[in-house]
């Protein structure tokens, strides 16, 4: 199984971004998206780790596994791609995008130095933004498979999501 292949130019990366907005968020939102997310990467092989978490309070609302095989790296790496999230209001797939995949260059632009192994600039970490509502609300990670797809797995789940409430 297998995702589409989600834009590498960051213009596409963002205009992805700015059409997935949440006319609210709450725990009921989390645990909707997150049991879809959960069924969605069912169909992949390889186990894998979904997350969602409030933004300003780290409130864990939604954590789960899809197979067995998970092992305490995944959680790490959820960690790293919320910390990227956070820090710097993208998703962690347009910042792999904006440096080239390049770890160095990431590291010395931000001056982060011992600090860079806290951030992840792979695929799977992706902003929860709400209408009306200033910058990054929540956060949504996807980690254990192709880093294109823990992203685009979120992307395309959170647009079904939202096109099933506004047929409601």
């Amino acid at each position: 199984m297998s995702c589409a292949d989600p834009p590498r130019d960051l213009d596409g990366i963002s205009a992805v971004e700015s059409t997935l907005v949440f006319p609210s968020f709450t725990a009921e939102t989390a645990w909707e998206l997150g049991n879809a997310l959960r069924t969605r990467l069912l169909d992949f092989p390889a186990p894998a780790v979904v997350n969602i978490t409030l933004a300003n309070s780290d409130q864990l609302l939604f954590h789960a596994v899809t197979h067995s095989g998970t092992q305490p790296d995944n959680d790490l790496w959820v960690a790293r791609k919320r910390r990227t999230v956070l820090r710097w209001g993208n998703s962690s797939w347009y910042m792999h995008n904006k440096f080239a995949g390049n770890e160095g260059t990431f590291t010395a632009r931000y001056m982060l130095g011992e600090t860079a192994g806290r951030y992840a600039i792979h695929g799977g970490g992706f902003p929860v933004r709400v209408k009306g509502v200033e910058g990054v609300v929540g956060v949504i990670v996807v980690s254990g498979l192709k880093q294109e797809w823990d992203h685009q797995v979120i992307v395309e789940t959170v647009e079904k999501y939202l096109k099933s409430q506004q047929a409601l």
